[in-house]
């Protein structure tokens, strides 16, 4: 476990140091407080779901930003033969990356908790929503990072690392649409939509089987992403 916080402490001082990662809040931060404005302004409504929705389609692009260099920087470098020759075992190097790449998402989440500071100035706000809406916020968001993560390792491109994550997330994104196209699939397809497993959360539910779901993705791809490394390692 040391050699796990040992990785996170060193990306996440990487995470401070770097420009991309100020310039992905900066991004986040200007677009969400816009669209919370316009849509406060013209629905008058103290509503926190409406906030949710606009935060988790930016982290279509937020995330790949955040998560582009975690493994392409380190085969771009070279120093992926360091890494992955070091004391530390594959899996201690991903899951360090990877509780970086969550604590990240946290601070998103803990500073968009503004939004809802705000609303609740001007009405009562139902408090089982708001929480669960956030539980199902940071789900998400930490899904998406290990897609992000897994995305990363597959190149020593950062760009196309990059890429590559927003068009896995757009693919988890959007399967749910294949549904409506095709009703007698609808169902099916349906559970396996990173965005339509929120929908409980917002309604102020909390269904195991959606919670199940995000750690099972997390998981799911933290395994790809040692898969990747560990034939990096036998090349």
């Amino acid at each position: 476990m040391r050699r796990v916080l040992a990785i996170t402490r060193k990306e996440l001082q990487l995470y401070f140091f770097s420009p991309i990662a100020y310039v992905a809040f900066a991004f986040y931060f200007v677009l969400s407080g816009l669209f919370f404005s316009l849509d406060f302004l013209n629905s008058q409504i103290v509503d926190v779901r409406p906030v949710f929705g606009n935060i988790t389609f930016f982290y279509l692009f937020i995330i790949p930003l955040l998560t582009m260099k975690l493994m392409s920087d380190e085969l771009r470098q070279g120093t992926d033969e360091l890494l992955l020759t070091s004391p530390a075992s594959i899996f201690e190097i991903v899951f360090g990356k990877y509780l970086a790449a969550v604590f990240m998402q946290f601070l998103l989440v803990a500073i968009s908790l503004i939004y809802p500071l705000i609303l609740s100035q001007y009405g009562k706000l139902d408090q089982p929503v708001m929480w669960l809406s956030y539980l199902g916020m940071f789900l998400l968001g930490s899904a998406m990072m290990a897609v992000g993560l897994f995305a990363s390792s597959l190149s020593a491109h950062q760009m196309i690392a990059g890429i590559a994550g927003v068009a896995f997330l757009i693919v988890l994104w959007v399967i749910g649409y294949t549904g409506d196209m095709v009703p007698k699939i609808k169902d099916w397809v349906d559970q396996f939509s990173i965005i339509d497993r929120t929908v409980n959360f917002q309604k102020g539910v909390l269904d195991l089987a959606d919670v199940l779901f995000y750690i099972t993705l997390i998981i799911l791809f933290l395994v790809l992403s040692i898969q990747v490394l560990e034939r990096k390692r036998l090349r």
